[in-house]
């Protein structure tokens, strides 16, 4: 386990890094004048100059060579690189047509949708409550479609986008700075090419609105890198049942944000889609903190087992007799 001020500043950058995802909503507002494209563009082309300045003062350049002679595992990492960019397009559209309560039910639902991949593609074992929670998850689903007259695709889409880019980074198994470096690499030229020829039909609000549209274009890197960074610190820091808790902060920032600064429509319908999603989480949290719970005590269990055991075995060396040479 790690030590107790190692907890605390992992606790510190899992704030930092779901508390900026769950406010990133206000950032792509604030560029609500550049087409969701350019957005887009702009993010993944800024953020390739942020990842080398990391690497240039992290100095880690040790694995590029190897990834560079694994095609199944580069290939991995050109799909993730592909799925998170649908993921990135469709929030950001989301947040600037007025959807950012149901792009935030997207990412409560998505520790669901990875545990339903990880039944489907990697054959592991839900336990009971597990089941619950996603039987649960899916009458939410359910209930909001029935509700709507319609399946909340943007939720579906987000979650689904997202937990196939988590199940592709378990087979890529690159560090945070260094998979950020390269999904940006392999993304930067295409954004560049839709960037130069936004440009070229006169499109670019990053050369026709100003230095500030500019610079906040060009903080799109930025906003990418630094809760990735931090999600990277506090990820090597914390157990993973603290980390699980932690990712319900971004969704539940950016649900506060729909209600409260964008002012979007909560009829009783979403209100009970939204429970059911909730109730589901908490079934999830709970299991995973008894079975966390469990473990340490049967891990202390068998490490004082091991020291009875290896004193008996000290003291009865200890009393045979010894022989004269």
């Amino acid at each position: 386990m790690p030590s107790p001020s190692d907890q605390r500043t992992g606790l510190a950058y899992g704030f930092v890094a779901y508390g900026l995802w769950g406010v990133l909503p206000l950032y792509w507002h604030l560029l609500s004048a550049a087409s969701p494209t350019e957005i887009l563009a702009s993010r993944m082309a800024w953020s390739l100059p942020v990842a080398l300045v990391f690497l240039v003062a992290l100095r880690r350049w040790s694995w590029i060579r190897p990834l560079l002679r694994q095609p199944k595992r580069l290939g991995l990492v050109v799909a993730a690189a592909a799925v998170i960019s649908v993921n990135w397009y469709l929030y950001i559209w989301a947040v600037n047509a007025g959807h950012v309560l149901e792009a935030s039910l997207g990412y409560f639902i998505n520790p669901l949708v990875s545990i339903a991949f990880g039944v489907i593609f990697l054959r592991e074992r839900l336990r009971p409550l597990q089941w619950a929670a996603v039987g649960v998850g899916t009458l939410a689903v359910v209930v909001m479609a029935v509700a709507y007259g319609q399946v909340p695709w943007i939720a579906l889409v987000l979650a689904l986008s997202f937990a196939t880019y988590g199940l592709l980074k378990k087979g890529v198994k690159l560090g945070g700075i260094e998979g950020f470096s390269v999904e940006t690499t392999i993304q930067f030229l295409p954004a560049l090419g839709v960037l130069i020829f936004l440009g070229v039909r006169g499109e670019s609000s990053f050369l026709s609105d100003g230095a500030g549209q500019a610079l906040l274009l060009a903080g799109c890197g930025i906003a990418t890198a630094l809760p990735l960074i931090a999600f990277g610190a506090s990820a090597v820091r914390l157990p993973l049942s603290v980390l699980g808790m932690l990712q319900y902060l971004a969704p539940t920032f950016q649900f506060v944000l729909g209600l409260t600064v964008f002012h979007e429509a909560m009829p009783p319908e979403r209100w009970a889609g939204f429970a059911l999603v909730w109730l589901a989480l908490a079934v999830l949290t709970w299991d995973a903190l008894r079975t966390a719970r469990m473990s340490r005590a049967a891990a202390r269990t068998a490490s004082a087992s091991q020291a009875v055991m290896s004193r008996v075995v000290n003291r009865a060396q200890a009393a045979e007799p010894k022989t004269s040479a």
